[in-house]
């Protein structure tokens, strides 16, 4: 089981095998690279631990655990953990500051405790078989040990062409679960049980007003010190840099702090609609800084699609995760097992289109007849060579969608739903029945029951954003997986859990002000960023997608042998002349919307995903 990781822990193996326990590790070596072999024990042998991630706060739960009295054999971050659970049992993992996912064994109580850190960065994945719990950070890892059968699970095929990843708890595979961001699953003999130790609260926003200046001046306070517990590493520590206000603000500030040169990396695309190469440039000049810059072709994405399917082990609707999977590749080459990131600011401090979408659909809920949506809908977009809002009509349906009911949890997101949904209309007749009795909006809605309508609506919207496409999507298909595939670490700063709690009790207005998005986060990074970078429109990462398979009308070998009519006649999820027109749209260059594009990339993540798992039946 333990083999099948070995991407994410190359510098070597651990084990800890005793009666009704097995736990293995594999190694990145990262922070005590002499004595930090894992598994960790305490004093008495008694507790055990592995886990893969970074205790950010180590040294001051160290310093704290040794005046109580607690010995130390290592200088790892691993240690604190057995000790914490001496001290706090289950409340251990609230004393933590960091990324994880956490396999601890009391052996006396005959306890397993399994965790995972507040917002998702590192994964866990788990399933019953034959009375026994297998689990790992990968679910190649529980298919290895081959009493599991793997089969694609359908619900969440129809979430993922929903919401772009299945919702929490769910993983692609059939009787494999996924602990839920911010939990803990504690197991004793066969019982089981699963709670919730930290969560997003938007239930008590400060007022408008207020000393907006002293907000500004304890986001930075809490940035710079987040990057500098993030910076904590026995190796050098490198910056993706996108050109964009959030990597370019963790870089500076990194900059700042550390005494080493900083190494960014950057991604570059042929394509014009995609590149971001000029800002990057840019914002390396103002910090001069190191910066190692890769231009991924339409070609290499088509090259490496199935490699980064088997990383991430579900279907994806879109093909940005590929070129960062070749970015991590050279972070790697370059001697740096570790990278800072900008990911989660969007989330955190309402970056998002969706956000403002938001905000503009409930003005007009409000306002249904007003003269002023046109100019409002022209506020979005300019980024996009095929923008929602350059055909009236579509303009219209997209805003509108569900304005009869601003209230209602998923509000926001019904559009990008019935957007993502139009891949359904490819899947075999049978799952297309299915599918159409699959209410998402609700099924969010049930999902979140503690999302209320007394929560300011920009809260409610970033609270299903980060418990659905940044959980399930961003830090997991784009982030984790395309990282360690290359054993590469990324660290959030932006999602340190203080610079959230805080970002949570701000006014609205702090965050999305007009629509203005991330003001109070434009306001505090001002020192640190050059206004070219503050003062640009903001571009989400993007990459090309159905365009990377087709050369000049001819099919990659990989959309020829995975969408063959007969291969996806005998999968069974997708109707073959429903994909071969779709092909043949693409071919031609006709597939130019969301739709078409994420149906196109969907469907084949999907069969390059049965072809390695289950129709080879190899992990």
């Amino acid at each position: 089981m333990i083999h099948t990781l070995r991407h994410r822990g190359p510098d070597g193996f651990g084990y800890h095998l005793a009666p009704g326990i097995g736990l293995a590790h594999a190694r990145l070596s990262i922070i005590d690279l002499t004595t930090g072999d894992q598994p960790i024990h305490n004093e008495s042998a008694t507790v055990s631990v592995v886990f893969n991630g970074e205790i950010f706060n180590y040294l001051e739960l160290r310093a704290e655990l040794e005046a109580r009295g607690h010995r130390f054999y290592t200088t790892s971050d691993t240690e604190v953990l057995v000790h914490l659970y001496e001290d706090f049992g289950e409340g251990f993992v609230e004393h933590l500051n960091g990324q994880f996912a956490i396999a601890l064994w009391d052996a006396p109580a005959r306890r397993l405790i399994l965790a995972r850190d507040r917002v998702g960065i590192r994964p866990l994945f788990y399933a019953w078989s034959r009375q026994r719990l297998l689990f790992g950070s990968e679910v190649k890892a529980i298919l290895s040990e081959g009493s599991l059968t793997p089969r694609l699970d359908v619900q969440s095929l129809v979430e993922t062409f929903s919401y772009w990843c299945p919702l929490e708890g769910r993983s692609a595979f059939e009787g494999i679960h996924a602990l839920p961001p911010g939990h803990l699953m504690v197991i004793e003999g066969t019982q089981s049980r699963v709670k919730r130790y930290w969560d997003w609260d938007f239930g008590n926003p400060a007022p408008p007003g207020g000393n907006h200046q002293d907000r500004i001046e304890e986001l930075r306070a809490l940035l710079e010190d987040a990057v500098r517990l993030q910076l904590r590493s026995d190796v050098p520590v490198g910056a993706y840099l996108s050109g964009g206000l959030d990597s370019s603000a963790i870089t500076s500030i990194t900059q700042r702090i550390t005494r080493q040169p900083v190494r960014a990396f950057s991604l570059t695309f042929e394509d014009a609609e995609f590149d971001e190469g000029d800002f990057q440039r840019l914002m390396g000049k103002a910090l001069g800084v190191e910066r190692t810059e890769f231009c991924c072709k339409h070609g290499d994405i088509a090259a490496a699609f199935a490699q980064a399917i088997r990383h991430i082990e579900a279907p994806m609707v879109r093909t940005a995760p590929v070129p960062l999977m070749l970015l991590a590749q050279r972070v790697r080459e370059a001697g740096y097992k570790v990278v800072l990131t900008g990911e989660g600011a969007d989330e955190v401090f309402a970056g998002y289109d969706l956000f403002r979408e938001a905000k503009i659909r409930r003005w007009i809920a409000r306002n249904p007849d007003s003269a002023w949506r046109g100019r409002l809908f022209e506020r979005l977009y300019p980024y996009l060579a095929n923008s929602p809002t350059r055909s009236q009509a579509f303009t219209r349906q997209f805003f509108t969608a569900g304005t009869e009911d601003p209230q209602h949890t998923a509000f926001a997101h019904l559009p990008r739903i019935r957007t993502t949904q139009r891949s359904l209309q490819f899947l075999s007749a049978g799952l297309r029945e299915e599918a159409r009795k699959f209410d998402a909006a609700a099924a969010l809605a049930s999902t979140f029951p503690q999302v209320t309508p007394a929560w300011p609506p920009l809260g409610r919207d970033q609270y299903i954003e980060a418990h659905t496409l940044m959980s399930g999507y961003l830090l997991s298909t784009q982030g984790d997986r395309m990282a360690m595939a290359n054993s590469i670490e990324g660290r959030f700063p932006y999602l340190d859990h203080r610079v959230i709690e805080f970002a949570c009790r701000l006014p609205p207005s702090s965050k999305l002000s007009g629509l203005r998005e991330k003001h109070i986060l434009k306001q505090a990074v001002a020192p640190w960023v050059p206004d070219e970078i503050r003062a640009r429109v903001k571009q989400p990462y993007r990459s090309p997608d159905s365009q990377s398979f087709f050369a000049a009308g001819k099919p990659h070998p990989l959309v020829v042998e995975m969408l063959d009519p007969g291969r996806v006649r005998d999968a069974g999820y997708f109707d073959p002349l429903a994909v071969a027109r779709l092909v043949e749209k693409c071919r031609t260059g006709k597939a130019i919307g969301f739709g078409d594009n994420m149906a196109f990339v969907g469907i084949l993540s999907t069969m390059t995903l049965h072809a390695t798992f289950i129709a080879a039946g190899t992990t």
